[in-house]
């Protein structure tokens, strides 16, 4: 079945360092940039509160320390891809072209402007940074759950697709697109994201359909 789309890059701004905004909004965008750029442990407060342009003590006020940062930082993440997802979404048009949709977001995420490039994941990078149990790695672990559901749940509308052979698919499918993720912070480029796009919708179109429903 032809691709007749394509994955197309979305035209969306990155978070960014402002002047203006409360001070709240000043520190999660600061937060982004420097957690995505050196790392969870490798930022501190006074970097992330200069970055910012405010007081340590406004940090304080906002939030109840790092680790109450880091874990807004990890959602704010989370609803920025589900944004990215739901502009790709909003132009499919049926079940194939929806499971595409999950990897277009992914390969919009690697074409922003990170202003020291691209490094992967955000929120894989974060909780290999943080410990066993920690409420940041949990919320990594949600997200991943529900991109997953998000492609068994598009799958399961092909024709012929039944329920398990959607929910067997789509963690193929999500396996391969943590492995091409992973390669494409190594190489620092969305090459491998376009690839492992044309290598799902490849599976997709040899899936096996059983009963129709």
């Amino acid at each position: 079945m032809p691709d007749h789309g394509g994955p197309q890059t979305v035209a969306t701004e990155p978070q960014v360092r402002s002047g203006r905004g409360s001070a709240r909004a000043r520190l999660l965008a600061a937060a982004a940039e420097c957690f995505y750029d050196h790392g969870v442990n490798g930022t501190g407060i006074d970097t992330i509160t200069a970055a910012a342009g405010v007081a340590k003590m406004s940090l304080y006020n906002n939030f109840a320390g790092k680790d109450d940062l880091v874990l807004a930082y990890l959602e704010a993440r989370h609803e920025e891809w589900l944004g990215l997802h739901r502009r790709r979404l909003g132009t499919a048009t049926d079940a194939r072209q929806r499971v595409a949709a999950v990897f277009d977001a992914y390969v919009d995420h690697a074409e922003l402007a990170h202003r020291h490039g691209f490094r992967g994941c955000g929120l894989l990078n974060a909780a290999a940074e943080l410990p066993a149990g920690a409420p940041g790695r949990q919320l990594v672990r949600r997200h991943k759950e529900e991109v997953e559901a998000l492609l068994a749940a598009s799958l399961a509308e092909l024709d012929g697709v039944t329920a398990e052979q959607a929910a067997d698919l789509a963690e193929q499918l999500s396996f391969l697109l943590e492995g091409a993720m992973a390669r494409a912070g190594l190489e620092g480029d969305s090459r491998r994201l376009h690839r492992v796009r044309e290598l799902a919708l490849q599976l997709v179109d040899a899936a096996p359909r059983g009963h129709a429903r």
